[in-house]
Order: C-alpha cells, then structure tokens, then sequence
C-alpha cells in the first residue's frame, strides 16, 4: 500500500508516493494552474505513469493547499455570514468586524450582541439571551447558509455558545453551517470572533476543494484511498473536519515544508529554509514540529488569534527577478516570474534573468541550459549572489533566538540558488529528495491533539492542572484518529497572565501520534 502527498504551493504542485517502509518511491513537480486541479490532476496523472502504481493500491491521499488563503485575499467565493455575539452589555463599545476593509465585510449578512458571556473563571456575565437569538436565527432564513457564534470567554467555558448552536439549528435546520469560535480561537474576544467569521464565510470554498479532491481522485482510479488535509500544525485533519474547520488549512504549505525536512534530514531542531519559485518561507523546528507563532495572525487585512507557524517569507524565490539599476547597484526580486519559469528565464529560452539563471551562471546548479546564460557576466552573477546570500542570511538572523550559530535544513526547488555556507548556520543541510519536501511533509504528518485552558494554581496544584491537559490533548488525538500506543506529548507549555486574579496560567498542551492505517476507519466520499 502507499501514501500519496500533494502540496499545492505558488509555482509548482508537489506529489509523492510514500510506499510502506517510508520510502519515497515517486516524485513529482507539475506546475501549478490558476483552477488549482488541474495541476493537481497533472501531476497524480505523470506521477502514476512513472511510477506504474495500481492507483487501486493508494490507501491515503493526504493535500495541503493554499484554497482558504487564496479566497480570503482575493474576496473570492465567500458565502455570506450571520454574526452572533453572547456578550451585551458587556461588548457593546465594539461592533463586530470593525476595523475590517468594506469588501471583505460584505461577506457579513447581519449581525447583532444579544445578552451572554462569562467571565475568565467561568462566571455568567449575563445570562444567554434565549429570545434574542431565536429572533436573530429567524431573521436569517433565506439569507446565508453559514453562522458564526462567539462569546466572550467561551475558551474557557462553551455552554453559552453549545446551547446557541442548538437554537440555530432548530430555527434554520441541520444543513446550516456554524462556526463556534471556542472550537478555533483561543484568548482575546475580536481575534477570536474575527477568525470564526472566516471560517464560516470559508464553508463553501471547503466544500468545493474536498469534495473536487475526492472526485478528482475518484477519476483517476483512487478510490480506496482514506483523504485527509494538512494543517497549519504539522498535522493531519479528516474531511469532515476541514468542512467544520477549513481555516485551521491556512499557512499549511510552510509546516508542510517544515515536517518534510525534519523527516528527510533526520533533525528534530533547527531552522528550516523552503525556497519557492516566488519566495522563501523560514520556520523553526522544535520537537520536530513547527514553533507556533505568539503574535496576532493577519489573514487578509483581518487581525486573528487561532493557531499559526511562526514563518517568515521574504520575496526570494528561483523565479525573481535579477535586474541591474543605473548606479550599478543589483537587486533580486521582490517580484517574480512564478510558474513561468520555464518560460521566461534565460535558461529555458527565455528573456528574464533570475535568481536561477545566476546559479546556473555560477555553476551552482544544472538547470535548463547552461550555455544560454553563459553571456551574463561573471561580475554582474557575483553581485546577483551577494544580494541573494544577504537577504538568506538577514531573515536567518531575524528567526534566531539567540546568537549563536544554529542547523539549517534547505528544501524547496529553489534551493538551488542558495550556497552551502551561510553566515549563522553551525551546519546547511539540504537532503535527499528536497524539492518536493512540502509533499513528503503532507504524506508522513501526524494527527495531534491540543488542550488549551486556564488554571488557578492557587485552586489546583500545577502538576494536577498540566497532567489534566495532557491527558485531555492525548484524548483529543486519539479521537482525531491516532493510534493511542503511539501518541506523546510534542509541547508543553504554562503561562502565567498578570492582568487575572490569584496565580493563573494559561495551559497549553500538544499531542501527536500515527495515523491509524486500521481498515475500520470511514473511507470518505
């Protein structure tokens, strides 16, 4: 049986084949088209031609893709959202959607405060205003097909927003799409109303990308095959839950890398540099996962707080664009020719000179063909790689905590433009197989579990609240689909938070284990 992982990046569209010693028996690169299956289609269609694999001997199709990225920063396929907050009178200084752009606030049918909340112990504000949410659900018949319910605390205490739930799908019926925001955000009420709202407007775009997936698959002879999609943690989700949840696919592609390079290189800590066609993420490893970023995510113009990587991208890619400015000076990028690179650099016949025809130029890589850069001179090339080796080493420095030298772990096809020295770096390892890293990441990930909580500790001991967590972020993963035997906890964390009274903390708990290969598990559709 095999494992087959695509990655869905900018330029190209990454599938392997992982057979079951966990080696990697195909790969791929297609280019990435603007409808998305197209290239993914591309690519399962020559992966299986080279590889000769009975597609009927596929038992799981894992994706990462960049959909839910996409339709929220071009505006594109958003359906339309009813906003309900439980927390007059106690929020009412603050509409819902302030400070977001006009366009992107269209996707907001109506929205309204109605009484409810709690406080950071799990005391009432106020209690749920029953009649006014009925009122509210009434009034969205007929309009939207997706709700969003948040409530003030309800991370620490959900029962407001569970019995809202309920009155919603009462008044508008089962079909209807709800989105809670204990279930995706953690501490801080506007992030964590403003990320439930885009999940919700992102409801259909999920349903067209997975269900799409599946057929396309279907159509291809995969039919036994269990889907599943990556997400922004390095982890695995079902269908279904990227249905529920498709905003936690947000930002997949930089863990995917990340996860991939960890697997290929055999380095659990360090920091991992995947450079694209258009630009260059760099994410640290830590466990073998990616460090979780502690600053408010923005996703389109809108301020966010559910779990992201801590990546940085800087526009730097195998794509950019080399030009030469009049007082001499050279600049790479930011801008890139993308996927048409096969088209446009010099290398393949075309007229654009870019970051990849200067390592060609330099003999730094075998790409396309050398002689058609051989009239770019020495010189200019050498400046070229200067420019690019200081913007390498500069984000480097920036994702460092510290001065000393640390591994770095180079993946992405664009790698290639990148020296094997870099100030900063104790070691550069690029691996085995590391063009298409971001696709080994999706094939091998795991499924997790995470606890997120509160705890007084001058009300319970710390070592009884962090076992509590713990056991509840195993439960969670094995719920998920992980085989229990092999779950452990991959992060552990408390926090204290001096604006709460006594001496509470913030606990956060991360557990992960292997996917269950078991044949019991739903196949879905």
């Amino acid at each position: 049986m095999y494992k087959l992982g695509i990655d869905v990046g900018g330029t190209n569209t990454d599938a392997v084949l992982i057979d079951q010693t966990g080696r990697v028996y195909a790969e791929v690169k297609y280019p990435t088209s603007k409808d998305v299956y197209s290239g993914i289609m591309g690519a399962v269609q020559i992966l299986l031609d080279r590889s000769g694999v009975d597609p009927a001997l596929i038992s799981r199709a894992m994706l990462g893709t960049t959909q839910c990225t996409n339709a929220i920063v071009e505006r594109r396929g958003l359906a339309p959202v009813g906003v309900l907050r439980l927390g007059s009178p106690a929020t009412l200084g603050i509409q819902p959607m302030t400070d977001w752009a006009e366009d992107l606030k269209a996707t907001c049918a109506d929205w309204a405060v109605i009484g409810g909340g709690y406080e950071y112990d799990g005391r009432e504000i106020a209690p749920l205003d029953e009649k006014a949410a009925a009122d509210f659900f009434r009034s969205l018949r007929g309009r939207v097909k997706a709700v969003a319910i948040t409530g003030v605390f309800s991370n620490i205490r959900s029962d407001q927003e569970l019995h809202a739930a309920e009155i919603c799908r009462e008044i508008l019926g089962d079909s209807i799409h709800i989105s809670l925001s204990h279930q995706i955000g953690s501490m801080g009420l506007i992030e964590r109303e403003n990320a439930t709202i885009l999940n919700a407007a992102l409801f259909e775009v999920s349903h067209r990308f997975t269900e799409g997936f599946a057929r396309s698959l279907a159509d291809e002879g995969i039919t036994n095959a269990r889907i599943y999609l990556s997400q922004n943690d390095g982890t695995l989700m079902t269908m279904e839950q990227a249905r529920r949840h498709p905003i936690l696919t947000i930002a997949c592609g930089p863990t995917n890398s990340i996860r991939g390079a960890c697997c290929l290189s055999g380095q659990t800590d360090a920091i991992v540099m995947d450079v694209g066609g258009t630009t260059t993420d760099l994410g640290v490893v830590r466990a073998g996962f990616p460090r979780e970023s502690s600053a408010a995510a923005v996703i389109g113009g809108v301020r966010t707080n559910f779990r992201m990587p801590d990546v940085l991208s800087i526009g730097l890619g195998g794509g950019s664009i080399v030009r030469k400015k009049a007082d001499g000076a050279v600049t790479v990028g930011p801008d890139s020719v993308g996927y048409a690179i096969t088209e446009e650099a010099l290398v393949f016949g075309g007229h654009t000179i870019t970051a990849t025809d200067i390592a060609v130029r330099l003999g730094m890589a075998e790409v396309g063909n050398p002689a058609l850069v051989s009239g770019l001179e020495e010189s200019f090339a050498r400046q070229a790689m200067a420019v690019i080796t200081a913007m390498a080493e500069e984000s480097l420095d920036a994702m460092k905590l510290s001065g000393s030298d640390v591994r770095v772990v180079l993946v992405g096809g664009g790698s290639i433009i990148l020296p094997p020295v870099l100030a900063g770096a104790s070691e550069v390892i690029k691996p085995t197989h590391f063009g298409v890293a971001n696709a080994i990441g999706s094939a091998i990930s795991k499924i997790s579990g995470t606890s997120d909580s509160l705890a007084d500790y001058q009300q319970i001991p710390r070592e009884e609240a962090m076992a509590q967590a713990r056991e509840k972020a195993i439960r969670l993963a094995v719920q998920a689909g992980a085989i229990p035997s092999t779950v452990e906890i991959v992060e552990s964390e408390d926090i204290p938070l001096a604006y709460h009274p006594g001496n509470t903390c913030r606990i956060k708990v991360k557990a992960a284990g292997d996917l269950d290969e078991s044949d019991s598990l739903p196949i879905h559709p």
